[in-house]
């Protein structure tokens, strides 16, 4: 019996749905930010972030599919079954009730509501807010199936209708000229970019988030593995297109903005100033539905893919308590405030992040060592060695006064290339890439090869 295939109008909806699930309002604040800071060396700053801001969670889907495994725990129980059941816990929690799925909540209040709210009114309102929120949001999450239907056909479309009222404005009326591009953005606007668009962490969201296309795909009647890590990049290269455009519209914008407006704190503040000017009272109102869209479609995303997860780490305890639990302790950490959610969360994202980048490159080469233990095991534990040290002196403590932990730092500054710019696991990546390839072809001990 011949396979099926999917239609042009599959990859656009599937690619549709994993936009929305990876666009947030973070991916509407930090493109706009760029835009301000690099002024006249905005082609090359928006390079470098669309290669990290969209090449690398579109890589980490991707590798889902290629690698042929049933989710992120089964790619990285390659490295040791202990190891897959830590990290993929660790990445899921993280991304979600834990700092991400929260952070979507209190994003949307304070851009999108709190201008509205009293000062003296403010914490209430969160409150319930995000009752609100996380309602609705469990609501979709409850029926998983449906996660293509609501996030690609109704809730996406409608996020880029709004948006594209403040991107066109933008585009017929610019705000003004180019300006010079601050100190970082003058010497290195390529690298500058490049570590910008790094900063979104999407890589580790696109390792929960490869699971929900795959079995998108499945459901909708293609069961061949090689069909379906084709299917997976057909459907991706949609996202990317729209999120390239998309960023470069948003970096266009900040850019032209500093015309008008000083250099903002962040992408946030801006926002809020363009979309007042262009639209006055209505921007503010605009923006509270763009922003609100943004957040809602990653918040389904992550919960169902969370739910998901951890129903198939604890088979014996359903889909629908997971969800309903992180719901609501996303809910509970939303209160405690955007400034303390990112405070706790950069030393673990700081972590996960190079971790989560080996395994995605593994994945690929993978076919190539013939998926050796060995050689995940080493290329991990040699990249451990360096996100473990980033992510301790991020930690709210005086990491200085611990024994040996400034020795290792000073160690690491001196021989690391790139690790003043938090990108010091590059060269470890590499090293043991390298030294556990050597190994396996020493040795000649394989893994089992993953079923076709």
């Amino acid at each position: 019996m011949e396979e099926k295939k999917l239609t042009t109008s599959s990859y656009l909806l599937i690619g549709s749905m994993l936009f929305g699930l990876f666009f947030g309002a973070g991916n509407l604040i930090f493109p706009v930010h760029v835009g301000q800071e690099a002024g006249l060396q905005l082609t090359p700053a928006t390079i470098g972030f669309l290669i990290t801001g969209i090449g690398l969670p579109f890589l980490g889907v991707v590798a889902i599919g290629i690698s042929r495994s049933n989710g992120l725990y089964d790619l990285a129980s390659r490295v040791h079954p202990v190891y897959g059941l830590i990290f993929t816990m660790l990445l899921y929690l993280t991304i979600g009730p834990f700092f991400a799925l929260p952070r979507t909540g209190t994003v949307s209040y304070e851009i999108g509501i709190a201008p509205f709210i009293q000062p003296e009114h403010q914490t209430v309102a969160l409150g319930i807010f995000t009752i609100l929120f996380f309602a609705t949001a469990l609501a979709f999450a409850l029926k998983p199936s449906k996660i293509l239907v609501w996030v690609g056909k109704i809730l996406n479309p409608l996020f880029l209708l709004f948006l594209a009222f403040l991107i066109i404005a933008a585009f017929v009326n610019p705000m003004g000229e180019l300006s010079s591009p601050t100190a970082n953005y003058q010497d290195a606007p390529f690298i500058t970019g490049f570590t910008q668009g790094y900063q979104t962490m999407d890589a580790l969201a696109s390792l929960a988030f490869g699971i929900i296309v795959v079995q998108a795909i499945k459901d909708l009647g293609i069961t061949k593995p090689k069909q379906i890590a084709i299917d997976t990049i057909k459907s991706g290269m949609v996202t990317i297109i729209l999120m390239g455009i998309i960023y470069s519209c948003l970096a266009y914008i900040g850019a032209t903005s500093v015309g008008k407006f000083p250099i903002s704190a962040n992408g946030g503040i801006a926002l809020a100033q363009i979309a007042d000017y262009y639209f006055g009272s209505f921007g503010s109102i605009l923006l509270a539905i763009i922003v609100t869209l943004a957040c809602l479609k990653t918040a389904i995303g992550l919960i169902t893919a969370g739910g998901e997860c951890f129903n198939q780490l604890f088979p014996k305890i359903h889909y629908r308590y997971f969800a309903i639990g992180f719901s609501v302790f996303a809910a509970f950490v939303a209160n405690l405030g955007l400034t303390n959610i990112i405070k706790f969360s950069v030393p673990v994202l700081t972590f996960l992040y190079p971790l989560a980048i080996s395994l995605i490159l593994l994945a690929f080469l993978s076919p190539l060592f013939h998926h050796r233990r060995v050689v995940y095991a080493i290329t991990t534990a040699f990249t451990f060695c360096v996100s473990m040290i980033d992510g301790i002196i991020l930690l709210p403590f005086n990491w200085k006064a611990m024994p040996v932990l400034p020795q290792i730092v000073q160690f690491y500054q001196k021989f690391l290339p790139f690790y003043d710019i938090g990108m010091g696991w590059v060269l470890p990546v590499c090293l043991g890439l390298a030294i556990g390839w050597m190994i396996s072809l020493a040795t000649k001990k394989k893994t089992p090869e993953i079923s076709s």
